[in-house]
Formats: C-alpha cells, structure tokens, sequence
C-alpha cells in the first residue's frame, strides 16, 4: 500500500482489511494527503473494523448538495449570522410552493437531474432500498431488513421531532434494545442524523434527549409518499419536513463554514422550544426557530426570547425562519426571516 503520490480508494468499506496495511504505511511515512479513502458508509461503523487508522486520520461527511451547491451559490448563513447578528437583511421570492419543491426533490445528485417525479419517486426507493440490503449487511448483522423498512418509514413520519423509544416499541411492536440498534444502523448508512439536545451543562446535554432527523429531504418526504400539491394542503406534514430540511442544510453548512459551531435544539421543562441551536467555541448562540407559515407574531419567539433570557450577552440574535419575503425585526435581537437566506444571504447582507 506504499505511494510516494495521492492515492483514492472508493468503497473501502468493501475492502477494511486494507486498513491495515495503509496503517502500516502511514506509521512508515507521516505526510498527509497520501490517501483519499471514500465509501458509502461510516467508516468507523464498520465491523471489520474497529480499529481503523486511529490517530491517523481525518473524517470529512459528505452530504447531499447543499440548495447553495445546486444553485451556483456559496451557502454562507452560518457565517454571517455570527458576523452580522441583528443586522443581517434577507428578501425573498421564494414561494411555499418553491419550498415543497426543494424539499422534494433533495439534493443526491442522481434525485436531482430526475425532473419526473415518478422516476425520482423510484430513483429513491430504490435507493433506500440498496442502502438497507448492502449497506447495513456491511457494517452489521441485522437480518430483518423488513423491519428496518417500517423503521424508516416510521421516522419519515416524525422527522424532526423528539423521538421517544417507548412510541416506537408500541409502534412496530419490537423490544427497546432492538430499536436502538436499528437508529444506530440507520446513522451508520448516513441516513438519519441525531440532533442533540442543548444544555450549557455538558453532562445534561449528553443524556438529553435527542431530535431526528433524514440527511436528505427528498427520501423522507418519499418515504411518506407525498407529492408537492399534497405537501401543502392543510394538515400535511410541511412543517415537520421543512425544519428537518433547514436542519439538514445547517448541517451542511457546519462542514465548511469559518466559524466552528456545533448544532443541536432546546428544550427545557416548561416545554419552551427552539428548533436549532448554534454555538460557537465562545460560547456564543443563535437561536433558529422554523416555521412553515409566510406570516410570523410575537408568539413565535417564545422558545427564543427564554433561550436569550437565560444567555444574556452571550445570546447574539434569534431568528424565525418563515415562508414569507422579508425580513422583520420582533425586538431586541429577535428576527422574522425567509428560509432562503440559508443558501441567498451572506455577510455583505446588512443595513
């Protein structure tokens, strides 16, 4: 496995024995960038593997295209609400409809350039479908793929909310234990991805309770079989799969943003919410809530105005994001705002 000269190995998953021997030649000669290894699972998930490269290497997730990415933009919102604060403008002609069909159609690249549903519709199950018979197979020995399936589907239905263990039990009538294995092998094919909950204890925040949500919107929404036209009448799940979509482009964003932040989601006792937490390693936050209606009032900064309430100078602004066009100020530090400003605005964008 020696290479004075870049070497790409894609699907390494399908070969972990050569883990070994890129160990041993790294250990051998220590520059950097000798070796590209890629694949379609999480490498350390592996379990013909558990030991691999330690040390030695550095993991980089690759996501779905970013709305930013599919159209020509640099996604730069994370960087310029920590730049700009209450002083970030964003306007929008962005419609409701527009939104549905962005989180539709997702962003694996082959969803992408399908501009027929139906082919996009049988493009992506057919894609779950590989990930839970190969991929799964691959990195552990679950046998009842059926399951797995339900399981899926189920969480598509709850995307983006507090999932509790005992409602999937009831649901798919499977013991606890065998759930959590199920999530973890769904992490590991980089399907689904865990939010966790904030705390400025760190012991609380890694016992609380955890959001979930799918890496792409395009197979949660085909996972509950809805269409754009169905997606926005009264009592469809628009909301649910737009926080799950803004959650998701956030966690893009964290892959390349300057600022280093982390993302997870509040809730406290007195079941005040806000849907995304970013802080960065200051110790300073924005506050995300989303909303799925073009018209925002006071009442939707509640969760935001509590999360400002207990940061005081360290909370730096909380912004709805809404189906609407313009940006509006609620307060102190407290802002309406389109959801396309995380892919259209930027840190040129101020008063």
């Amino acid at each position: 496995m020696d290479s004075s000269e870049l070497l790409v190995i894609d699907e390494i998953q399908r070969a972990p024995e050569l883990l070994l021997a890129i160990k041993a030649a790294v250990d051998e000669d220590s520059r950097p960038g000798r070796y590209l290894l890629t694949g379609s699972s999480r490498l350390f998930g592996m379990v013909a593997a558990p030991d691999a490269l330690p040390g030695r290497m550095e993991t980089v997730e690759l996501w779905p295209f970013s709305q930013g990415e599919l159209d020509g933009t640099l996604d730069g919102f994370i960087d310029a609400v920590f730049t700009l604060g209450p002083d970030l403008r964003h306007e929008s002609d962005v419609t409701r409809a527009d939104y549905a069909a962005r989180i539709l159609r997702g962003g694996l690249p082959e969803a992408t350039t399908r501009t027929d549903p139906r082919r996009r519709q049988r493009f992506l199950d057919a894609y779950v479908q590989a990930l839970i018979d190969r991929d799964v197979r691959q990195l552990s020995d679950i046998q009842h793929k059926g399951e797995l399936r339900k399981l899926v589907r189920l969480l598509a239905a709850r995307s983006a909310t507090i999932i509790a263990a005992n409602s999937l039990e009831s649901a798919l009538g499977l013991s606890r234990p065998t759930i959590a294995r199920y999530l973890q092998a769904l992490e590991e094919i980089f399907l689904i991805k865990r939010i966790p909950g904030w705390s400025r204890n760190l012991g609380t925040r890694a016992t609380a309770a955890s959001k979930l949500i799918f890496v792409d919107s395009g197979i949660a929404a085909n996972e509950i079989a809805t269409d754009a036209r169905a997606l926005l009448r009264p009592g469809a799940p628009f909301g649910p799969l737009l926080e799950s979509f803004v959650l998701s482009e956030l966690s893009r964003q964290l892959t390349w943003s300057e600022e280093f932040v982390d993302l997870s989601h509040y809730r406290d006792q007195s079941r005040y919410e806000v849907d995304a937490v970013l802080e960065n390693r200051a110790g300073q936050v924005v506050g995300i809530e989303v909303k799925a209606a073009s018209t925002v009032g006071p009442d939707d900064f509640r969760g935001l105005r509590r999360l400002a309430d207990r940061l005081g100078d360290d909370f730096i602004v909380g912004i709805v994001l809404y189906t609407g066009t313009a940006t509006l100020p609620f307060g102190d530090r407290l802002r309406a705002m389109p959801v396309s400003a995380l892919w259209q605005a930027s840190a040129s964008t101020a008063d």
